[in-house]
């Protein structure tokens, strides 16, 4: 009988959670329109929102904020920041930022335009957002398994690489970059094998088009690699990640989700002329390139938390974690994303509410009623988030219904889990009475964070 995995961590801070009646959460719930982004926090028991920014930090986290530099300019905690990422990722330039989506949103003011497409496993919001803002087209090239919520393939993540070379060869000269995201959000955060990033960096390279990383959960997708992929297991995890980041040109990096920190963000780039505009841009919008927006404690903690997060304990630990869920979600009557991804369990809203159609939010409605009945905060990533209505007002729906029970790292206990399973046979007893919405409110860039609901 394989030894129980335990958390490898004692709990020496801890913080209330909200315990509210079924009326009070039901009253928040209509407070904020149908939408769990506008809860406040102290409605929520469960926060499952995101991983992003959410996360516990060490207390060699914490030793470290202490003796930051918080100098305007040169800071020694920014010198010892740069050095950390650059031994990581081997690449010349580290430019911080306050989090990931500053990073792209400098790289794609640079780089896309009217006209042009950036081809990608799967673009998640922000950047799909980001370079839609500029008049760039996102393109997504996943592998057939990837979109099937069933399959059991190890790396649903990859790119397919046939269609990758022929996109490459179709739209010469209107490609200014390829990106890959590690692991794929938008697909279940489902790992990318090292063997398919070797293929696609050779494509990008053949074609010279410079090769992006998104990052932000770089340390799972190589503890995936490392688990499942022949001829890997007797490497480390920093090994397999230095690797990785080899292969590209750059990347864009959110710490806020395997840097372990609250706040900070980067950009890395090999290319000086770029990094140059980056930047100078940076200095418009988010400060000093010794600082980029981050307090200097920030990137003191963002450091120590880099390295935390190929820690191989911590990394068995969390996916153990997350198939704990997985499973319990499954027996409790939710089919789930197979296998289990590397920072969230994906429920297919699709298959577990059939008789609400795409255009009444299946995963939208599954989210809500995991609230209304436990004070579960999920996330949809379905039609809300990714739906889009043709030049004829037709809806066209998402291509998976999902609802993300991202779980935050080094926050919640097995018993907590426990609990979040048994909300989950609740709501799965009383499915067939759950009804749909309609949105009442819907902004031009990303829709899930302030769009508005009301029932059907």
């Amino acid at each position: 009988m394989n030894p129980t995995i335990i958390e490898p961590f004692k709990i020496k801070v801890v913080e209330p959670i909200a315990l509210l009646t079924r009326e009070q959460r039901e009253a928040h719930l209509r407070k904020a329109g149908f939408n769990l982004f506008a809860l406040p926090a102290e409605a929520v028991t469960f926060d499952l929102l995101t991983d992003s920014g959410t996360s516990a930090m060490s207390a060699a986290q914490w030793a470290a904020m202490m003796i930051a530099d918080e100098s305007y300019a040169g800071s020694r905690s920014f010198f010892r920041f740069e050095k950390v990422i650059r031994d990581l990722t081997g690449y010349t330039h580290i430019i911080p930022t306050h989090q990931g989506r500053a990073s792209e949103r400098i790289l794609f003011a640079l780089t896309v335009k009217p006209g042009l497409t950036i081809p990608s496993n799967a673009h998640f919001d922000t950047t799909r957002a980001n370079i839609e803002f500029d008049g760039g087209t996102c393109v997504d090239l996943v592998i057939a398994e990837g979109r099937d919520p069933q399959s059991e393939h190890p790396f649903k993540g990859n790119i397919d690489l046939g269609r990758l070379e022929a996109f490459c060869r179709e739209h010469k000269g209107s490609i200014p970059l390829g990106m890959m995201t590690i692991t794929n959000n938008t697909g279940g955060g489902q790992p990318v094998s090292l063997e398919n990033l070797r293929a696609a960096a050779a494509i990008y390279r053949r074609h010279q088009i410079p090769f992006i990383l998104d990052a932000c959960r770089f340390a799972e997708n190589a503890y995936f690699v490392q688990q499942r992929e022949p001829g890997q297991r007797n490497r480390s995890v920093r090994e397999i990640a230095q690797e990785i980041f080899r292969l590209a040109d750059g990347c864009t990096m959110s710490g806020k989700k395997d840097g372990l920190v609250n706040m900070g963000g980067f950009l890395a780039l090999n290319d000086s002329k770029l990094a140059e505009e980056a930047r100078n841009l940076l200095i418009l919008t988010e400060g000093f390139p010794t600082y980029g927006g981050c307090a200097a404690r920030d990137l003191e903690a963002f450091a120590v938390g880099i390295e935390e997060a190929m820690d191989e304990s911590y990394l068995e630990y969390r996916q153990a974690t997350v198939r704990y869920l997985a499973r319990g979600l499954e027996q409790a009557g939710m089919p789930t994303v197979k296998p289990p991804g590397g920072h969230a369990v994906y429920v297919d809203a699709r298959a577990f509410l059939p008789h609400v159609p795409p255009e009444q939010y299946p995963g939208h409605t599954l989210s809500c009623a995991l609230y209304r009945e436990g004070g579960i905060r999920s996330c949809e990533i379905g039609s809300v988030m990714f739906g889009k209505r043709d030049p004829k007002g037709k809806f066209l729906p998402a291509a998976m219904e999902l609802v993300r029970l991202a779980l935050p790292r080094r926050v919640y206990t097995q018993s907590h889990v426990d609990r979040i399973v048994e909300i989950a046979r609740d709501v799965a007893a009383r499915a067939t009475e759950l009804r749909g919405l309609r949105m009442t409110y819907c902004p031009k860039y990303l829709p899930h964070f302030t769009a508005q609901f009301e029932p059907m």
